[in-house]
């Protein structure tokens, strides 16, 4: 095990070592393809003391709280020519302030804006040599109806090589609270910087890990081996279909992606999704957003004349992050594919084919084991796997293949309770995420409070036209509730009422400025 000294101690700790799977999204790395995901959060500066919240007082807020979750202060260390997954270590050149920044919408500070702002910080690939986070506060969101006049946003990046969706709630966890209450923290940070490991270091551990690799790979095959008898047994009795094992049907998604971003997102009311989903036996709530999903692409691709004879398949995260690992760094994530139904018109019947499909890849994964799965990724070579993933992005190898899905839905709960940011109270919650050559549309579900909103993040040239697939989901949601929910004779004679962002711009006092 290689140890490096802690700066001005006289102890010292181990390296930590990313998994092949967290590394796997440093290889994937690319100008084109920014492996972080994030989030866009808007906040009502009301609540929080004098009711407005200056730059200043975020940026305190930030670094007394920086304790709260290690992947704050942690640093990549790369193995020279990838020979091995890097390790990370505590950034001896630690700044807050690269991490945390500044900006304002110009006038007149529209949701609008706001997208195309969130868009372009998406894009912009991560300094890999630093900690991998950044804090964007937006302020001058003036005009957007449906929210407080004077809000600002957070918009947040993090290396997915860091954190997955469910390990992110720990760190944001660490920057807010149930109360507006902007008091210090009472434990104390004992945080200590480490040394820059030495490269001979590094190289010898690489050849001791490569020397071991083979008896990794046969533990995990040999783990593997019952749950492959099971499936194969439960497919023999018609229990399970492989049908979830097609490839997809090619799309605009499934190609080389560019450089640029758009990002949007639609609140749906999380009641009317639970209402939904007791229209088929057994649905979830992840049914009915699969099902949204589906019902967007339909329309958005049969608009341009584009809509493939067989369904398009997403393909649905699973945590297998165990209660003890919540605060652990890194990803701990299997996957199932699922068929969203797009080649099916009626609502209702789109959300019994995702159930079902749901259903079916659910026992295909728990037949095998979702983190036996995840245990394969191990078994690649570090400095293979990097290569590969140079190559498929270089040689445009994503418009060669039929590709595995069509696109991603995540969906992460988020909290039930207000939460509160530097004393401001948040008042939307949305998701961000990468895509890649291959695959581009990602659709992060995130829910909050009796809010559930389903975010997408797309290359721009697939998607030219965001607001028209943000239209296309509103439309799934009004024809899958339609088709499920009777409305009362109450109800039946009220006006609709509108999510917001509206697509109507209505003037907002100018409030006094956020930060």
């Amino acid at each position: 095990m290689i140890h490096v000294s802690a700066t001005g101690a006289g102890w010292e700790r181990p390296l930590h070592q990313l998994s092949a799977q967290d590394a796997s999204f440093v290889y994937l790395e690319t100008p084109h393809t920014p492996m972080h995901i994030g989030s866009v959060a808007i906040y009502d500066p009301s609540t929080a003391p004098g009711g407005f919240v200056r730059f200043k007082d975020i940026l305190r807020f930030i670094q007394v709280r920086l304790g709260g979750a290690r992947s704050f202060r942690q640093r990549l260390v790369r193995v020279p020519f990838d020979l091995d997954h890097p390790y990370w270590i505590e950034d001896p050149e630690f700044d807050i302030e690269y991490h945390v920044r500044h900006i304002a919408l110009p006038k007149p500070g529209d949701w609008r804006q706001l997208c195309i702002q969130a868009a372009r910080l998406h894009s912009r690939p991560m300094d890999l040599t630093k900690p991998l986070w950044e804090f964007t506060i937006v302020e001058g969101l003036d005009e957007i109806p449906g929210l407080p006049p004077g809000c600002f946003a957070l918009v947040s990046k993090v290396h997915h090589a860091a954190i997955d969706g469910m390990s992110g709630v720990e760190m944001s966890a660490a920057v807010h609270s149930t109360d507006p209450d902007v008091s210090d923290p009472e434990a104390a940070d004992t945080w200590k910087p480490d040394h820059m490991p030495q490269v001979a270091d590094l190289l010898v551990r690489s050849y001791v890990n490569n020397l071991v690799q083979p008896m990794r790979a046969l533990e995990t095959i040999g783990r593997s081996l019952p749950g492959v008898g099971r499936l194969a047994n439960e497919v023999r009795k018609g229990d399970v279909s492989v049908r979830n094992a097609r490839p997809a049907p090619r799309t605009r998604f499934n190609g080389k992606v560019g450089a640029h971003r758009v990002w949007d997102a639609v609140p749906f009311p999380l009641a009317d999704i639970r209402a939904i989903k007791e229209a088929v036996p057994g649905a979830t709530v992840n049914d009915v957003i699969l099902s949204i999903v589906g019902g967007a692409l339909r329309t958005y691709l049969k608009d341009k004349g584009e809509l493939p004879k067989d369904t398009l398949t997403a393909m649905a995260p699973i945590s297998v992050r165990a209660e003890g690992q919540k605060a652990a760094m890194g990803n701990l994530v299997s996957a199932m594919v699922v068929g969203l139904g797009t080649q099916v018109e009626d609502p209702l019947e789109r959300l019994r084919f995702v159930h079902a499909e749901a259903g079916n890849s659910k026992a295909m994964t728990n037949a095998i084991g979702a983190k036996t799965l995840t245990d394969y990724s191990q078994l690649m070579p570090a400095g293979l796997a990097g290569l590969a993933a140079r190559l498929y992005t270089r040689v445009g190898a994503a418009n060669a293949h039929a590709p595995a899905f069509n696109c991603v839905v995540t969906n992460v709960p988020g909290s039930r309770v207000p939460l509160y940011f530097a004393g401001a109270r948040m008042v939307g919650m949305f998701g961000t995420g990468p895509v890649f050559d291959g695959m581009g549309l990602i659709n992060p579900v995130y829910s909050y409070g009796n809010t559930i909103a389903v975010s997408f993040t797309s290359d721009r040239d697939i998607m030219p036209d965001p607001a028209a697939y943000a239209d296309a989901l509103r439309a799934a949601f009004a024809g899958l509730k339609a088709a499920t929910l009777k409305p009362t004779p109450a109800t039946a004679v009220e006006p609709p009422k509108e999510e917001w962002p509206l697509p109507k711009r209505k003037p907002v006092r100018k409030a006094k400025g956020a930060a």
